[in-house]
């Protein structure tokens, strides 16, 4: 049964506080962690609890957004930014609440914007035709910088580990390099694809105490996520497993994640919704210079 009392709370507070913004993005140390996955369900989870989802997809290889959905992106964001298509023209909306904006070329250029493509990204973004509540960056490595500005601006950054060995120590050094060249001290781990929860902590207790002997990073736990065949079962047939398979342990992990995120604090920036964003967003892709790195 539809919960009506949260579909009038969420419409009051649209009505009443559009300027409201949470900005979260998702990155990993390796490849095949099943970050596109878990941001994809996570977006799908919000959106079901009556939140507008926006989410920036910066991967323009085979793992991007369309491909979980079975959609073929019609467009980039770097079309909009040289006013060659407009917003609605390539972002593309796989459930009701969510949309997905295909950044993957744009998110390369993001520092060498002329004043001219900064305007038209900016008066792109103010002119969403709804409010967003959330944005979800899923980031790409493969930045000049060597982390996504779009992460750099966001406010909060969730690591996506699994319980190998290799994604355990790739994710540390990520965390490492970008505390180090980024001045970023805080991050949240999402342990996914674990045997329990409890092997999910064992996994975040050991990379918190490294990372705080090192003097590295604040770590905080943001859940754990239980391997499930299922989830290879839905993404094969292009659905996310929060809404296809709902009483699923994955599931109810990725659901919870969502409801707790939207309990993390604001960065003070997004009290100023899109518009204060994107000037963050900007300025921070011209003026920040990574620090040189220590082996």
């Amino acid at each position: 049964m539809a919960d009506f009392r949260h579909d009038q709370a969420a419409g009051l507070r649209r009505l009443f506080n559009r300027s409201q913004l949470r900005v979260v993005s998702f990155a990993s140390g390796t490849p095949s962690v099943g970050q596109t996955s878990v941001v994809a369900n996570v977006a799908v989870a919000l959106a079901r609890q009556g939140q507008e989802v926006l989410v920036v997809d910066e991967n323009a290889g085979a793992n991007h957004m369309g491909a979980f959905f079975g959609i073929h992106p019609p467009g980039d964001l770097l079309q909009v930014i040289n006013r060659q298509r407009t917003l609605e023209q390539v972002m593309f909306s796989p459930v009701p609440g969510m949309n997905v904006l295909p950044a993957g070329f744009a998110a390369r250029q993001m520092g060498r914007l002329s004043r001219a493509q900064q305007k038209a990204m900016l008066d792109t973004m103010n002119a969403l035709e709804r409010p967003v509540d959330v944005i979800l960056v899923d980031a790409s490595a493969d930045h000049a910088l060597g982390f996504s500005p779009w992460c750099l601006a966001a406010g909060e950054t969730v690591v996506v580990v699994s319980g190998t060995g290799a994604s355990i120590t790739d994710s540390y050094a990520l965390i490492k390099k970008v505390s180090q060249s980024f001045s970023r001290r805080n991050f949240r781990i999402l342990v996914n694809r674990v045997r329990s929860a409890e092997d999910g902590q064992v996994i975040f207790g050991n990379l918190r105490k490294v990372a705080a002997q090192k003097g590295i990073a604040q770590l905080e736990f943001g859940g754990a996520v239980p391997s499930d065949e299922r989830l290879q079962q839905v993404a094969r047939l292009c659905q996310p497993i929060v809404a296809t398979l709902p009483d699923a342990p994955a599931a109810e992990a990725l659901r919870d994640f969502a409801e707790e995120l939207l309990c993390w604090p604001n960065a003070e920036y997004e009290q100023g919704g899109v518009e204060q964003f994107i000037q963050q967003l900007l300025h921070l892709s011209h003026h920040i210079t990574p620090h040189s790195l220590q082996a």
